[in-house]
């Protein structure tokens, strides 16, 4: 798989492994250059944060790439969420926090499951935004001949599944700021355009 395949590659053995890869470089979205490198240990810690909301970062684990482009723990977590600096090692960060749900659904999708087996909604947050691919009007899940690169803005998503019909919401972008990715499919998602960092707990 292309874009999305390789964004959700790293979400799922970040959470599941003590070290990865960072994803590949595709190079119609990168330019062939990455936004993080160079980055200090703690430069890329803070950026690795700055995906969720305060009240989940402060608590979550960090990883980041060593200098072999490994994925390796910076920092131990407390709340089940892991936050990596980029997963598109594109010119500008796309840093993301997930929970061990989202692992579950990722880790369904990339082994071709029928659907996702996680029991429990998985949450992700990605207060920098982030990137899909669209095509005739329409959100793919796979790269295509004649797809372009839309630039999302700071978001989070629920990997639970819905049904946009059902729910009232419309499967595309929107002002509203809610919608369902990959509907009609198993692996449909809530996406909601709300930047994670003015979320709060009151």
């Amino acid at each position: 798989m292309k874009h999305l395949t390789r964004m959700l590659l790293v979400i799922l053995l970040s959470v599941g492994f003590a070290t990865m890869s960072i994803a590949g470089e595709d190079p119609k979205m990168t330019g062939g250059k990455s936004g993080i490198k160079g980055m200090s240990k703690d430069a890329l810690m803070k950026l690795a944060l700055s995906a969720a909301p305060e009240h989940i970062s402060k608590n979550a684990a960090v990883k980041i790439p060593d200098e072999k482009g490994q994925l390796v723990e910076a920092k131990a977590g407390t709340n089940g969420f892991t936050c990596i600096p980029t997963v598109n090692n594109g010119p500008e960060p796309d840093p993301m926090c997930m929970d061990a749900a989202v692992g579950q659904w990722v880790a369904d999708l990339m082994n071709k499951a029928p659907k996702p087996t996680n029991t429990t909604p998985g949450i992700s947050y990605m207060g920098r935004g982030g990137y899909h691919w669209e095509k005739d009007g329409k959100i793919l899940m796979e790269e295509e001949p004649g797809a372009i690169s839309v630039k999302e803005p700071p978001h989070w998503m629920m990997m639970w599944p819905f049904d946009a019909k059902t729910a009232g919401l419309p499967s595309m972008p929107n002002p509203g700021g809610a919608y369902v990715m990959f509907d009609g499919t198993p692996y449909a998602h809530l996406m909601i355009y709300q930047d994670p960092g003015k979320l709060a707990i009151k």
